[in-house]
């Protein structure tokens, strides 16, 4: 099976060094997320392993191929989804599935198999005969994984593919992206959307700035956690929080309010249980005791933050 290994990667354009000697590595059989701010040089390092753009430095291999030497091997291993289609807009979603098909030197009678195969899997059945061109932008993203898979690619790059979907088709992609990586294929997703990553990723690549970064929180780092009293509504609010305050020696300004729950920052989860512990112990009824931030979004919001690649 064929993973992807970066190891140094850089790419300027001008001035603007978009990616700084990043280095990571994307296993077979797992999601990996490729996660950063906007301007974080996520898209260009994607262009990069897709061998749609040269670094300027490092090495990549996708599985043992260097697709700065062998472009057309690696895109043979490789299934790209840009952010965006690139669709022939005239062309209806069997006929571009079908085109990609055939320039992946696929005989014609197997090309409309997989259209078929593929038009299900992404559920577009309905659509099949319908031109790019009037579809929507969750559409044009079912009609780009589609084509992303036509070969059967065994590393899959995907940049935003949740973008435009609505619920529904957010979670089948979920559930396709993780039978993709159970079948052993590497998955490289990128996107802003974290509780959509965090549902589906096993590891994650944080990209500030061009380069990759750790992204364990330091000691200090506050996590935000949502409390809620029984019974206790928005003009309750200011009370509880005096109350809560007391309960954990905290001052009550220091307490956010979230519509009808409390926001506490406590520096970790064991802090988190003696704060909990403490307020049950004041005699009052907790309904709600939760993070308010994910543990991916924690991680993101505590990124060193330094000035932006492209």
């Amino acid at each position: 099976m064929s993973g992807i290994v970066a190891d140094g990667v850089s790419r300027a354009f001008g001035h603007v060094q978009a990616v700084r000697d990043a280095s990571f590595h994307a296993a077979p059989g797992r999601v990996t997320g490729l996660i950063g701010p906007n301007g974080a040089g996520k898209t260009t390092l994607l262009l990069m392993l897709a061998s749609l753009l040269a670094p300027d430095t490092g090495m990549i291999r996708i599985g043992e191929i260097d697709p700065l030497a062998d472009p057309l091997g690696a895109r043979r291993l490789l299934g790209w989804m840009p952010d965006a289609l690139g669709a022939w807009p005239s062309l209806t979603a069997r006929e571009t599935i079908v085109t990609t098909a055939r320039l992946y030197d696929m005989e014609r009678s197997a090309a409309h198999v997989r259209a078929a195969e593929l038009l299900e899997l992404v559920g577009l059945v309905d659509l099949a005969d319908a031109p790019a061109k009037v579809l929507s932008r969750g559409q044009k993203q079912k009609l780009g994984l589609a084509r992303a898979l036509v070969h059967d690619p065994q590393v899959l790059l995907l940049d935003e593919p949740a973008s435009g979907l609505d619920p529904e088709a957010r979670v089948q992609l979920r559930g396709l992206l993780r039978r993709l990586a159970s079948e052993g294929r590497t998955v490289l997703i990128s996107s802003h959307i974290l509780s959509e990553l965090e549902e589906v990723i096993d590891d994650a690549v944080f990209l500030v700035a061009g380069s990759v970064v750790d992204a364990a929180p330091s000691q200090s780092a506050v996590r935000a956690w949502r409390i809620r009293l029984a019974g206790s509504g928005e003009r309750q609010l200011r009370g509880d929080a005096e109350r809560v305050a007391t309960a954990l020696s905290m001052a009550p300004e220091s307490l956010g309010i979230d519509r009808t729950a409390l926001l506490v920052g406590f520096s970790s989860e064991l802090a988190a249980a003696d704060g909990l512990r403490r307020i049950v112990e004041a005699g009052l009824a907790v309904s709600e005791f939760v993070p308010a931030q994910s543990a991916l979004e924690h991680r993101f919001l505590n990124l060193p933050r330094t000035e932006t690649g492209s």
